[in-house]
């Protein structure tokens, strides 16, 4: 059958060839707002997304729709919930990132400790006073994870194995404690925001982590101790952040996302010289964009073709009563208890 593809903006080609090898048409979209989308995706099978904007109204006017795919592993741009009731099923790339987002937070903690955005910008102006500030070990050193999931797990693993750093660990699943090869696991978050001397977020965004680090959680932080976001920026309430580091409480931050996206050009965060910011670029690597787009095209095929659906991100009858695949039911367990804490 030949379905017609609306893919929102540009993929690697990997997608792209994937999916012109199952003889699918595809169109090319003109940009992301909802009422682009409903124009472009009304005669649409599937939509494969970056950051479009489906909401409710774009998934009713586009009646022909059975699958939306994103290219990532956050759908926070989707109505999962109107998808859902709609029998519209949702997919994602669940593990094309998370080496990339793990090697990149690793960088970050890298570079704080070693305060070597201080040197180069000093060597760089000829600034050679930036010699007498000294930077730190982490080898030895406490890294706090908020977010036990893949990519949390893969930080910890790092820090552990390759770094001899101390890790524990939030997961609101572990009932007291556990200990593992690689961290100690705790259902106790103010534990591990206390006791970091790195404190690295890896939480999706969600009304139910929204704010989850607000003034009282940064109230619990080491004076020393430093901030690492590669999550989502909506999980921290960024006044209370930027309060925080104004007045100097804690010793710096990385920051590779923020509250409403990118940053406006006056956010205070971006003037900061303790604070290293980045435009949520932490997978943006070749290999991971590679893995995306084909990951994306693959949830398109299997849910239009009938087969298992390897990466769900909801439960839709045809993809899991109809379609008893054990890649479907894992990879749909994997999301519900990986990364979402």
């Amino acid at each position: 059958m030949g379905y017609k593809i609306l893919i929102t903006e540009p993929i690697d080609k990997k997608g792209i060839e994937y999916l012109k090898e199952e003889g699918y048409e595809l169109k090319m979209g003109s940009g992301i707002t909802e009422e682009i989308l409903m124009e472009e995706g009304v005669d649409c099978d599937g939509i494969l997304t970056r950051n479009g904007n489906i909401t409710e109204k774009v998934l009713t006017t586009c009646k022909k729709l059975k699958v939306v795919a994103m290219h990532g592993v956050g759908v926070d741009c989707i109505d999962v919930d109107a998808a859902t009731r709609l029998g519209i099923q949702v997919t994602n790339a669940a593990s094309s990132n998370q080496s990339s987002v793990a090697e990149y937070a690793i960088g970050l903690i890298l570079m704080l400790a070693k305060r070597s955005i201080h040197y180069n910008n000093g060597l760089k102006s000829g600034n050679l006073e930036v010699r007498k500030m000294y930077g730190s070990d982490v080898s030895g050193k406490t890294l706090g994870i908020i977010g036990m999931g893949n990519i949390g797990t893969q930080v910890a693993k790092i820090a552990a194995f390759g770094l001899n750093m101390k890790v524990i660990g939030y997961n609101r699943r572990i009932k007291g404690k556990k200990q593992t090869d690689y961290a100690l696991l705790t259902d106790d978050m103010d534990e591990v925001i206390s006791s970091a001397d790195f404190l690295s977020l890896h939480l999706p965004g969600s009304i139910s982590t929204k704010h989850i680090i607000g003034e009282r959680e940064l109230s619990l932080m080491k004076k020393e101790a430093y901030l690492i976001n590669t999550g989502r920026g909506e999980i921290i309430d960024e006044s209370a952040l930027i309060n925080i580091l104004k007045e100097h409480k804690i010793m710096g931050a990385a920051l590779d996302v923020f509250e409403g996206n990118l940053p406006k050009p006056d956010n205070p965060l971006l003037h900061m010289e303790h604070v290293i910011v980045t435009p949520h670029t932490a997978a943006f690597t070749t290999e991971a964009l590679e893995r995306m787009a084909y990951q994306a095209a693959l949830g398109i095929t299997e849910v239009l073709e009938k087969r298992p659906v390897s990466y769900p991100v909801n439960k839709i009858k045809d993809s899991f009563e109809e379609n008893k695949g054990i890649t479907a039911v894992m990879n749909y367990y994997r999301y519900e208890f990986g990364d979402k804490y």
